[in-house]
């Protein structure tokens, strides 16, 4: 156990997630309570959270609401990977590729896919010559080495290509799959003040409309709590703004033939016709 004169609090986050920006917000806030980031496999959140590993997540959304809690905190586009000599590597960087595009291309989804799940992928499974299925890519680092091989392509979130790239993999934004939702996950009944300040820092709350141990400190260094610091002039108000802000939906592009991509807007290559968009189930 954590000893009382040692406070910690552990923020695990997935492959793709930076969250620098509110560690930053942490530290500032409680130079007390040391701020541990633990990196973990998207599937693997609700694992180290139980069991005690973290104790919230930015993590890939849905999630058990029966046993988490879990705000979303933004989306992601889905990009389709390709190799530099493929077609759709001569694509601008800033155009996009419709899903049904992919109709006749061989999609290597691999076993750590956060897109899909469930959902219809487009393109071809990958099949031996005799139409047998081949075995999915373990990791996304081996889906792309594949897709390096120029033996067809695959579908991450954008941040999952950002953070493997590849000098022989490019990437185009993919439209018409759904999108990745990503957001601050932990215990439901684990809410604790350390997790309430967690919550106020990435909703963008001020010091002073935080619930937890920063907006507590802010009022000492105001003079303390009623009765210990100097008394205020009449008329002076006391009380402070502790509203949450309105919970939100992530919201879900329209799904392409296949469930496991995200989507983003774009055109398709010039010169090229539509392709069947027929997807595999």
């Amino acid at each position: 156990m954590q000893p009382p004169s040692d406070p910690r609090f552990r923020l695990a986050y997935v492959p793709g997630a930076t969250p620098g920006k509110w560690a930053s917000v942490w530290r500032e806030r409680l130079p007390d309570v040391r701020l541990e980031l633990v990196a973990v496999e998207a599937a693997d959140v609700p694992a180290a959270l139980a069991e005690g590993r973290a104790d919230a997540a930015v993590g890939r959304l849905p999630v058990d609401r029966d046993v988490f809690s879990a705000i979303p905190l933004y989306e992601e586009v889905p990009v389709v990977c390709v190799s530099r000599d493929h077609l759709l590597a001569a694509l601008d960087a800033e155009e996009a590729v419709p899903v049904e595009d992919l109709a006749d291309e061989t999609v290597w989804l691999p076993l750590d896919d956060v897109l899909f799940g469930d959902a219809t992928v487009p393109g071809r499974a990958p099949v031996t010559p005799d139409g047998e299925p081949l075995e999915r890519p373990a990791t996304t680092p081996d889906a792309l080495a594949v897709v390096a091989a120029d033996a067809g392509v695959t579908i991450v979130p954008q941040s999952v290509a950002r953070l493997h790239h590849r000098k022989d993999v490019v990437y185009r934004r993919l439209e018409g799959a759904p999108l990745a939702p990503v957001g601050l996950v932990w215990v439901a009944d684990r809410t604790t003040d350390l997790v309430e300040e967690m919550i106020g820092i990435v909703r963008g709350r001020t010091v002073n409309s935080s619930r937890g141990r920063s907006a507590q400190t802010a009022d000492r260094a105001a003079g303390g709590p009623a009765g210990e610091g100097p008394r205020r002039e009449a008329g002076q108000g006391a009380g402070r703004a502790a509203g949450d802000a309105a919970k939100g939906r992530p919201r879900s592009a329209k799904a392409g033939p296949r469930t496991s991509g995200g989507t983003a807007r774009g055109g398709r290559p010039s010169g090229k016709g539509k392709r069947d968009g027929k997807g595999r189930r």
